[in-house]
């Protein structure tokens, strides 16, 4: 595990103890945006409704499964002896998980003794998962890694929401999943695009150049749709369809915006800190700018840009 991985592990433990699920509208709402594209996909019939996810597209592979947003969306989508993998590099991520479908099916576990083994949820695997049917199986992984010794063929749907902006090599990862998907398999994800927080990188750079120096970028970088669509061409896809939505949520107050973000796990940066500026001056111009040029209300807005990926 590299060093960004061990990191963002930390950074992800930390706020899968009840702090994700209570920030996370946007991911929520990305989440129901990509399991009613998979249903639309998936669905043999037009106008028909999604009951199961066919068989020739199982088993499931979802990465980064999080708290289980996906997961349980996906998880209802089995038919009996279909089988699903949910992967994440979070152990804290993966319990969570965990209870959210033992709650669902009235099998939650936290907090009474009893073994982690059941029909659902399922335990975690520290590697490759078991050949078990019927129920939901999660792993603890680095999926970059993971994804490059993985059996090929091995899944006829591969599923993310909000986790390949983390990627490290995400042209490389693309095409790892490529050889991991069965002949008509598809790839379907949602990620952050570049608007994302614009009001909140303009600020920044006006506080940067207010101080004499040139911008930084704070916060992940992330890829755009032709961006995406360049690198699953490269690794092999053939028909890849991207939707672009933008959202905007509303806080308070810049403080209870970046709280926020930082209990969604988001807070690595690729900024450094320069020689003659301390943060606390850059973020309390950064906080000026942007209350300034945005607030309204008593509200500042925040931009999200979201990307629905299909790809086959």
């Amino acid at each position: 595990m590299t060093h960004l991985s061990s990191r963002i592990r930390r950074q992800f433990d930390r706020s899968a103890a009840g702090l994700y699920d209570q920030n996370a509208a946007v991911q929520r709402f990305m989440t129901a945006q990509l399991a009613r594209l998979i249903r639309d996909e998936l669905q043999q019939q037009p106008l028909s409704r999604l009951a199961r996810i066919p068989a020739d597209h199982l088993p499931v592979l979802e990465i980064g499964c999080g708290t289980g947003l996906l997961t349980e969306r996906l998880a209802a989508l089995l038919p009996p002896g279909g089988e699903m993998t949910a992967a994440d590099l979070s152990p804290a991520m993966l319990d969570a998980a965990r209870n959210r479908l033992g709650a669902r099916s009235g099998r939650n576990d936290r907090g009474s003794g009893a073994p982690r083994e059941s029909s659902a949820p399922a335990p975690i695997s520290p590697g490759f998962p078991d050949n078990r049917p019927g129920s939901v199986r999660f792993l603890q992984a680095d999926i970059e890694k993971w994804a490059a010794d993985a059996p090929s063929s091995s899944y006829g749907l591969i599923a993310s929401s909000a986790c390949f902006q983390w990627f490290t090599r995400p042209a490389q990862t693309l095409f790892h999943l490529r050889r991991l998907l069965k002949p008509g398999g598809k790839l379907m994800f949602a990620t952050f695009g570049p608007a994302t927080f614009t009001e909140l990188h303009r600020s920044f750079d006006k506080a940067y150049r207010s101080f004499g120096v040139p911008p930084k970028r704070h916060g992940l970088s992330f890829h755009g749709g032709d961006e995406w669509t360049d690198m699953l061409r490269q690794a092999g896809f053939g028909e890849i369809e991207t939707t672009r939505l933008v959202r905007t949520e509303y806080f308070l107050s810049v403080a209870l915006f970046l709280k926020s973000v930082k209990s969604l796990g988001a807070s690595t940066t690729n900024a450094s800190q320069l020689p003659g500026l301390s943060l606390r001056r850059l973020f309390s111009g950064m906080f000026e700018h942007y209350e300034k040029d945005y607030g309204t209300q008593g509200r500042i807005p925040v931009t999200y840009e979201l990307l629905l990926i299909r790809a086959t």
